[in-house]
C-alpha cells in the first residue's frame, strides 16, 4: 500500500545530510514551508545551498538557518526584499555566497532540472553582469545566453491538500514554485494543511502528481 504520509516533523526531515542543495518553495511568505525549515534547523545539518525566490523574511525559516550559520550559498531572484535583514547582515559579513538569477530564468532552470533538459538558450540578462562569462549564441538575429538546469537534493514545499499517494493541491498564490521544484529534487518533502482520503481530491484538480512527492506531513496550523 502506497502511503507517503509521515506522523511527525522529525520523520519528515529525517536523514538529511550536510552539504545538500535544498529547493525552497515560496514567494515571500506565500507558500514558504517555514515549519519544515524549522525542522531542518533542528537536525543540525550545515553547509547548505538554498534555492528560492527570496533570501528569507524576518527571523524564521530560511533566515533562521542563515542566522545559525548553516547556509553556505543562496541562489535566488530577490536577495533584498522587505524583511530580508538576516541575509543582508550575513552577506555583508562575508558569510554567504550569492547567485542572483532572474525570476523567470530561475523557474525555468528548476523546471529544466525536473524535465531532464540539459541546457537551454534565452534572451533574459544578455549584456548584463548576470550573464557575464556565459556562452551565447545568435538565434533569429538575437543574442541568447545558455543556462543550465538546477537540481536539488531535497525540495521543501508547502501545499494545501494531499492524499496518501502524495497528490497535491495548493492555495492560490502559495502554489508558486512548488510544481516545478517537486520534480527537480531527489527527495521532495511537503507540509500540507490537510491530508484527505484517496478520492478526496478531484483528479482534474491535482497540480503536483504524487509520483514527484516522497514525504507528506500534515501541519494543520501552517
Amino acid at each position: 500500500m502506497i502511503n507517503k504520509t509521515v506522523l511527525t516533523l522529525d520523520d519528515a526531515v529525517a536523514n538529511l545530510t550536510d552539504g545538500i542543495t535544498i529547493l525552497v518553495g515560496g514567494f515571500g511568505e506565500a507558500g514558504m514551508p517555514n515549519e519544515l525549515l524549522a525542522g531542518v534547523l533542528e537536525t543540525g545539518i550545515t553547509n547548505l545551498t538554498l534555492v528560492s525566490n527570496n533570501a528569507g523574511v524576518g527571523e524564521t525559516g530560511m533566515a533562521a538557518l542563515m542566522r545559525a550559520g548553516r547556509v553556505r550559498r543562496i541562489i535566488c531572484s530577490f536577495p533584498r526584499s522587505a524583511g530580508s535583514v538576516v541575509f543582508e547582515e550575513c552577506y555583508a559579513a562575508g558569510q554567504l555566497e550569492l547567485e542572483v538569477v532572474p525570476q523567470g530564468t530561475l523557474s525555468e532552470r528548476i523546471r529544466a532540472g525536473g524535465a531532464g533538459i540539459g541546457a537551454f538558450y534565452l534572451r533574459t540578462g544578455v549584456g548584463t553582469l548576470l550573464t557575464e562569462g556565459k556562452e551565447t549564441r545568435v538565434i533569429d538575429g538575437h543574442t541568447h545566453v545558455l543556462e543550465y538546469p538546477i537540481h536539488g537534493d531535497v525540495a521543501l514545499i508547502k501545499a494545501d491538500t494531499a492524499d496518501r499517494w502524495g497528490n497535491l493541491t495548493y492555495h492560490a498564490a502559495a502554489r508558486n514554485f512548488g510544481p516545478v521544484m517537486a520534480p527537480a529534487a531527489a527527495l521532495t518533502i511537503v507540509q500540507v494543511r490537510q491530508v484527505v482520503p484517496l478520492g478526496g481530491i478531484n483528479p482534474e484538480h491535482v497540480v503536483t502528481p504524487g509520483i514527484f512527492v516522497d514525504r507528506v506531513w500534515e501541519c494543520p496550523n501552517q
